[in-house]
């Protein structure tokens, strides 16, 4: 039996208007970087974090703690690429509620 490696970590939705389209769409092109597959959890809901359709429907609003977990071959450098955009806020100016820069 051959295991494929995995990584999972929490993190909080701290956008403003919660994960809308553009965060989602950032998530997805992160995603399909990567060979491994994303699931992002809220709550009992789990869903594919490479799908833009799963990730609008996911409702997470501004507070929101997700579960991330990648499976794969590069599990662990797909969830830092992932999880790394939560913790820079997308590149938004929280105090703005627009992309920083």
């Amino acid at each position: 039996m051959n295991q494929q490696p995995s990584s999972s970590c929490e993190v909080v939705v701290m956008l403003e208007n919660g994960l809308h389209l553009s965060p989602a769409a950032q998530i997805v092109k992160t995603a399909q970087a990567y060979r491994s597959t994303l699931v992002i959890q809220k709550g009992d809901r789990k869903i594919d974090g490479k799908s833009m359709l799963d990730l609008m429907t996911l409702a997470a609003e501004h507070g929101a703690k997700l579960r991330l977990e990648t499976t794969g071959e590069d599990a662990e450098a797909a969830l830092q690429a992932v999880s790394a955009l939560f913790a820079r806020n997308f590149d938004h100016d929280a105090a703005a509620g627009k992309p920083a820069g």
